[in-house]
């Protein structure tokens, strides 16, 4: 059976081009959480007037890859313990942010967090609540990454986040190409 959860921390097209790219996970759309108003766009996201981090929903197969993978994943290619920044992108739609689908997902995202926090020197500040809604992003930064690998943000940044994942994760990623 399928699961779905919602992650951010950072840019969504960070995020999504890693998470594409493990085995068992079916489908990822770049979007935003955790807001206040309802169809937020781009814009109004990154003038923080909407409250809604920039997230990814991930849907999955629970058997061909954990929920405590993709909490290895995630909590590797981003740094948690630094509020609403990852590196040069800034503000609030930045933060890092785990919205569950159930109570158990935030069990077990709570549980991963406590685990984590001997191995930071900062307290993590990941933000871990209930999904309410999760909008999702205009078509052109759906597979962003993959569609504009030449593109400078795509070479300098999201290019060091799918290194990680070769590096550390190779285990889990899936055989098919992107």
């Amino acid at each position: 059976m399928i699961e779905s959860i919602v992650l951010g921390g950072g840019c969504f097209w960070c995020l999504e081009a890693v998470f594409q790219r493990l085995s068992g996970v079916q489908k990822v759309e770049s979007g935003y959480a955790g807001g206040k108003v309802a169809n937020p766009d781009y814009k109004s996201v990154c003038q923080e007037i909407t409250g809604h981090a920039e997230v990814v929903k991930i849907e999955f197969d629970p058997i061909h890859v954990s929920l405590s993978d993709l909490f290895t994943v995630f909590f590797s290619i981003h740094d948690p313990t630094t509020l609403n920044r990852q590196g040069n992108d800034v503000g609030t739609q930045y933060r890092s942010v785990i919205y569950g689908v159930t109570q158990e997902q935030i069990q077990a995202a709570n549980s991963f967090i406590e685990s984590l926090g001997p191995h930071f020197g900062d307290p993590i500040v990941t933000e871990v609540d209930m999904l309410k809604t999760f909008w999702p992003a205009e078509n052109y930064h759906q597979n962003y990454f993959n569609n504009n690998q030449s593109q400078p943000y795509c070479q300098m940044v999201v290019s060091k986040k799918v290194a990680i994942l070769e590096q550390r994760f190779n285990h889990l990623m899936a055989s098919k190409s992107h």
